[in-house]
């Protein structure tokens, strides 16, 4: 050839078509129409796996008899679980499991891993109606290998970490010396009755139902938790920066969403019977085992209840010895009147005066130390003794109101003391002989406690306001009460829960959660109450947003009132 340049003798490759391209990288594609159950795979499925049965699966329910005993995950599960919303884009899920032949046995043929990649579509009811997808076939054993450690520590069902993992990184966590001095709390939920389910309409529905409970559950916390899976039916949930009061309000956040709705399933709704067993931390604790153990006995006490729905109970760390004292220093501090009013500013968000005060008790200890509520309520709740605080800060309310003719002031009174007659009929007692100070009364009532009976709660309010008094709802936001509810209840002011506020800074999702609930409040035309406001930059946010009160550190502590309360400067 000219110039010495020698011909191309190479040959092109003959150009392939999808399926061939499919089965030389060992993929296949289907498509589900979840909704009908039909499913139909791409033409060369049969051509990347050993035994080809498997591909002639025309519904997922077919397809899913071949899952391995030993398969952690499905693609049921990966997507009927799954938490996300479709935007119109779909939703991608990603999950691995093993399938077996039927028509060697179960024990004659190795599990062949397949890799399930795709996205889903929603239907009108925003529930996943289509999926379109890829199975690979996995044939490295370091890819299996790795992938199946990864999936060791979480839990492909419901997508909460598994047992194993969470109870690493508890005993991490508390190991971290550099994390000593933290306050924590421990929730684990169980759900009842799985196993009736699993009976009735099989497994595929169990599954179904436990993870439309675990996104339940998921979207009611405040998304930093570690969350886990950790029995069949039992979840658990690490609180951080989590006292007992918060601990709580987190349980009956809980409680309120399952109360609210049964859960959707393909079988139709059914109603989820949880159980609720707490446990705070103590500080310097440094066994997660330890831990663990007593948040199992914390729920296996909800089962002692005859209740239908059993009320969750909480353990303090030292729970028996502590509370015992506890007691006995409530009781001590009730007969000889050191039982003391704490006072906190609620300011106006735009003017910054003092619009009125919270009152929180304090415990004077017989060593001249200063008790908490935190440390005063969980055990005065136990032992039965949280009325009698109820009626003496009422008492100690009125007096101070009687002390200052211009002072406001708002008391709380609990779930368990505001349905009993003893605390109405002190209220309608005082309130005759102090009609002015009545006047000035504001009573606080969770939002938990509000939803819980909404017939008694109106009568109780009705009550409370035929005295002359307004009533505020406590820890709006924490139960999820719904539009209708709030346009029963004739309420004053609307507190939202310190959980959702303390974090705006820095969590989108409470600065979207709160601007949801000011916004509420606003068309309802109902003043609101940022609780637990710690700095400057979520003063600002929640003053732009229209939020009318704000309470917290940044705007005040509380201060013991002495008496009389004039010699306390009222208007700081």
């Amino acid at each position: 050839m000219a110039d010495g340049i020698e011909p191309d003798t190479t040959q092109a490759a003959p150009e392939a078509d999808p399926r061939t391209i499919l089965t030389r990288i060992g993929k296949a594609v289907y498509d589900w129409d979840i909704v009908s159950d039909s499913l139909v795979f791409g033409p060369n499925t049969a051509d990347i796996v050993e035994f080809a049965e498997f591909a002639k699966a025309q519904t997922g329910q077919a397809y899913a008899e071949f899952l391995s005993p030993e398969s952690g995950g499905s693609r049921f599960a990966a997507i009927i679980g799954s938490t996300e919303r479709d935007s119109g884009r779909g939703v991608a899920f990603h999950v691995i499991y093993g399938l077996k032949s039927k028509a060697l046995g179960r024990g004659q043929m190795p599990t062949v891993w397949i890799e399930d990649v795709g996205r889903w579509f929603a239907g009108a009811d925003g529930r996943p109606a289509h999926a379109h997808g890829l199975v690979r076939v996995m044939a490295d054993r370091d890819e299996i290998e790795g992938k199946a450690l990864m999936q060791s520590r979480w839990d492909t069902l419901t997508g909460a970490v598994s047992r194993g993992h969470f109870v690493v990184r508890l005993s991490e966590i508390l190991a971290d010396h550099g994390q000593e001095g933290r306050v924590r709390a421990i929730l684990l939920v169980a759900v009842d009755e799985l196993a009736r389910l699993n009976e009735v309409y099989g497994y595929d529905l169990g599954d179904e139902f436990i993870a439309a409970v675990a996104a339940r559950l998921r979207l009611n916390l405040r998304g930093r938790e570690l969350f886990a899976r950790y029995s069949g039916n039992i979840f658990a949930v690490l609180l951080e920066a989590c006292n007992a009061e918060q601990m709580k309000i987190a349980a009956g956040r809980i409680e309120a969403a399952f109360d609210s709705a049964p859960v959707e399933t393909t079988k139709g709704p059914i109603k989820a019977a949880i159980r609720i067993g707490g446990l705070e931390i103590a500080q310097d604790e440094s066994s997660g085992a330890a831990v663990l153990r007593a948040a199992e006995r914390a729920l296996e006490a909800t089962q002692a209840a005859t209740d239908s729905r059993p009320a969750p109970v909480f353990r303090l760390p030292e729970a028996a010895p502590r509370s015992l004292g506890m007691s006995q220093q409530i009781i001590d501090a009730l007969n000889q009147s050191r039982l003391l009013l704490a006072l906190q500013p609620v300011v106006d968000a735009r003017t910054g005066g003092v619009r009125f005060y919270e009152v929180l008790a304090r415990l004077d200890s017989e060593e001249g130390t200063l008790i908490p509520p935190g440390a005063i309520i969980p055990t005065a709740e136990e032992a039965g003794l949280i009325h009698l605080i109820d009626q003496r800060m009422l008492d100690l309310t009125f007096a101070e109101l009687e002390s200052v003719p211009a002072l406001r002031l708002a008391v709380n009174v609990s779930g368990q003391t505001l349905h009993g007659k003893d605390w109405a009929e002190r209220l309608l007692a005082l309130s005759a002989r102090h009609k002015s100070a009545a006047q000035r009364l504001i009573v606080e009532i969770t939002e938990t406690c509000a939803v819980h009976d909404l017939d008694a709660t109106r009568k109780i309010i009705g009550l409370i306001k035929g005295c002359g008094a307004q009533v505020a709802m406590d820890d709006f936001g924490s139960g999820h009460t719904s539009f209708r509810n709030l346009r029963q209840l004739p309420l004053d002011f609307l507190k939202i829960d310190g959980a959702f506020v303390q974090n705006l800074a820095t969590s989108e999702d409470d600065r979207f959660f709160v601007r949801t609930l000011i916004d509420l409040a606003c068309h309802l035309k109902i003043p609101t109450v940022a609780e637990w406001v710690e700095d400057a930059q979520s003063a600002a946010l929640l003053a732009e947003w229209g939020i009318d009160y704000l309470q917290g550190f940044f705007l005040g502590a509380p201060q013991v009132a002495l008496h009389p309360f004039s010699k306390l400067t009222a208007a700081n």
